[in-house]
């Protein structure tokens, strides 16, 4: 989701995080449609665990049971939980530190990286909530800090916390040793397709967009009545989580029923987007996915999005176009279907349906 130009509000979301002191039960803009409501037991994800050890793939293009594994995992579930990845641990740890001390910091401290302009217009970057585009619009029980990590001459550093003073630096490291994980992927996802294993690869470069999410989904008095973030598919190519390893919350619909995603130590989440929906013609599909919440503990992920170039255009590739399979998807302008995107996203619709022929 993003969006470049400071954009008019309906009206300004509280603080989830500063609200949850004071309430007994989430305001009425919080509550979900009893429909909508997530069931709090909800799915175990069923045997295999799509769980994929990176150290075990083979060069692109040869053959391998982790291979096979990888393509099953994103056919069947649109994502898999990466193992040996090479990201340390210890590293890890680090991100996840430095997250939570952001989140600790005094209220007057994190506004100074508000994505509200004067108060009055959001921008996509910065801490607060997502855009409030309707007085009818469920809001979701989270607060975000939204940065630009790629290209380095599009980072916005004054929007950086420089509190804790290590947050900089880690997100620098983090960045530069999650586009190695996303390559490695997308040159294996290239080569499924019979396609030049640097075609995917090619697409997260240059003027390419990475956008950074450090999500935090407080304690909430009435998890079942409320969403953490409401479903949706994200707009990218593809996009790396780090999950916080002690309180599960995500889960992934498949076939219309809600799973969760288990917690496995020290993995990263891997999982395609609309982009590459599109881009393989409907082969690799951009899974549904919520957050949901709990009464006694919060909650911190961070998502890093690999988005194409803003002025690309999306569309399937031409070699997985023929008679036998025709174009299934709109072509449209990058940053028109981000735009898209995080319009229908605060109206609870997914745009990746609207594209379909």
């Amino acid at each position: 989701m993003a969006c470049e130009e400071p954009s008019k509000i309906v009206n300004i979301p509280s603080i989830v995080q500063e609200l949850v002191t004071c309430v007994q039960e989430p305001p009425s803009q919080y509550v979900v449609p009893e429909q909508n409501r997530p069931d709090m037991a909800c799915y175990e994800m069923p045997d295999p665990i799509p769980i994929i050890d990176l150290s075990c793939l083979p060069a692109p293009g040869n053959s391998s049971d982790e291979v096979d594994k990888m393509q099953s995992a994103l056919k069947n579930w649109g994502l898999f939980l990466a193992v040996g990845h090479g990201i340390e641990p210890s590293f890890l740890g680090e991100v996840m530190k430095v997250t939570r001390e952001f989140y600790k910091l005094p209220q007057e401290e994190k506004q100074k990286y508000s994505n509200l302009v004067d108060g009055q217009e959001f921008r996509m970057e910065g801490y607060g909530n997502d855009i409030v585009v309707s007085e009818k619009q469920t809001l979701d029980w989270s607060d975000r800090l939204y940065l630009v990590v790629e290209p380095e001459s599009r980072r916005i550093y004054s929007m950086w916390p420089a509190h804790p003073p290590s947050f900089r630096d880690i997100l620098c490291e983090y960045t530069v040793r999650c586009r190695e994980i996303a390559s490695l992927v997308l040159r294996h996802l290239a080569k499924m397709l019979d396609l030049h294993e640097d075609y995917f690869v090619e697409m997260i470069e240059e003027d390419a967009v990475t956008y950074a999410r450090f999500n935090y989904y407080p304690p909430c008095p009435k998890p079942d009545q409320v969403l953490g973030l409401k479903p949706h598919t994200d707009a990218t190519v593809i996009t790396v989580v780090f999950i916080d390893d002690n309180v599960s919350g995500l889960q992934v619909e498949k076939n219309g029923v809600w799973y969760k995603v288990p917690i496995v130590p020290n993995a990263l989440l891997v999982n395609t987007g609309d982009a590459m929906e599109i881009l393989s013609n409907g082969f690799f599909k951009s899974p549904v996915h919520r957050a949901v919440t709990n009464a006694e503990q919060d909650r911190v992920s961070l998502v890093m999005f690999y988005t194409a170039d803003p002025e690309s255009e999306l569309e399937p590739v031409p070699e997985l176009v023929d008679k036998k399979r025709p174009a299934r998807y709109r072509k449209i302008k990058t940053k028109d279907y981000l735009t898209k995107l995080f319009e229908t996203f605060a109206e609870g619709t997914l745009v990746i349906d609207t594209m379909k022929i």
